[in-house]
C-alpha cells in the first residue's frame, strides 16, 4: 500500500511555569541537547514523517530557526509558527498550515522520548481508524475526589489509560473538529486533541500502546528522570 503524506506538528509554545525556570521547559538542555530537539530529530529521521511544522511562543520563531532548525539541520521543518494563548489555539495555528491530504501527528515538544516504533504503530492504526493516540495503562489506583478532597469513587484501573502524544488523525477529520471548536470555543473545555475529535464530531479515538518512558517534562523532577533516560541512551 502506498504511503500517505504525514505532517508532524510539534508544539513548543508552552511557558512551563511548573518548571520554575526562566527558560521555557522545551528549550532546557537534556543530556546536553535542547528538549525540543529530541522530537525534531525523531521526526527528521523518521520514515513515517514527511514534513514538520514547529509552533513556538510569540517572538521566538527566529530564535528557534537559528538555534534549533538550522543548527541541527532539521530540513523537514517547513514552517515555524507562533502559537496562541491556549494549547488548542497553537494546534489550530499548526493545522491551518498543514496539507489537507494525509495524516497529522500532533506532538508536545516536552515529550522527548517518543520513538520510531511508536510512530509506526500510530501510522498503521490511523490508516484504519482515522483517529488514534499514544497512551499506556495506569499503574496506580485512581481516586475521584470532591472539593474537600474526600474520595467519591475508585474507578476500575483496568479501564484507565494515561494519554500521551503523538495523537494522530486524518488531517481533514481533525481540521473539521477544530473548525467547529473555534467557532464555539467558550462552551468547551478540552485538554487534548483526541478530546476535540471526540466531543465535536463524536468520532471514536483508538489508543495505541506508547511507552512508560514517553514522559512529559513538566517539573524539575521530570527533568531528573529524563536525564536518567537520556543517560541510558533512550532518545
Amino acid at each position: 500500500m502506498e504511503k500517505s503524506y504525514c505532517t508532524a506538528i510539534v508544539l513548543a509554545a508552552g511557558r512551563g511555569n511548573r518548571m520554575e525556570t526562566e527558560v521555557h521547559k522545551q528549550y532546557l538542555l537534556l543530556a546536553g541537547k535542547p528538549i525540543v530537539c529530541y522530537s525534531l530529530q525523531l521526526f527528521q529521521e523518521s520514515s513515517v514523517i514527511d514534513e514538520i511544522i514547529l509552533v513556538t511562543g510569540e517572538g521566538e520563531a527566529d530564535y528557534c530557526r537559528k538555534n534549533f532548525v538550522e543548527k541541527y539541520g532539521f530540513t523537514k521543518v517547513s514552517s515555524i509558527l507562533t502559537g496562541g494563548k491556549e494549547r488548542f489555539h497553537s494546534v489550530w495555528n499548526g493545522l491551518r498550515e498543514a496539507r489537507e491530504e494525509g495524516y497529522v501527528f500532533i506532538h508536545d515538544a516536552a515529550r522527548p522520548f517518543t520513538d520510531e516504533e511508536m510512530l509506526v504503530r500510530l501510522y498503521e492504526t490511523v490508516r484504519l481508524d482515522k483517529a488514534c493516540a499514544a497512551g499506556m495503562p495506569v499503574k496506580d489506583t485512581i481516586k475521584v475526589v470532591d472539593s474537600d478532597y474526600n474520595v467519591k469513587d475508585t474507578p476500575d484501573r483496568r479501564s484507565l489509560w494515561m494519554v500521551q502524544t503523538p495523537q494522530v488523525f486524518e488531517t481533514k477529520l481533525v481540521k473539521q473538529a477544530y473548525e467547529m471548536l473555534m467557532q464555539d470555543q467558550e462552551k468547551h473545555v478540552v485538554t487534548d486533541d483526541a478530546g476535540v475529535v471526540e466531543e465535536m464530531l463524536g468520532h471514536p479515538v483508538r489508543l495505541v500502546k506508547g511507552s512508560y518512558k514517553n514522559i512529559k517534562i513538566t517539573t524539575p523532577e521530570d527533568l531528573e528522570v529524563g536525564e536518567a533516560f537520556a543517560g541510558r541512551g533512550t532518545s
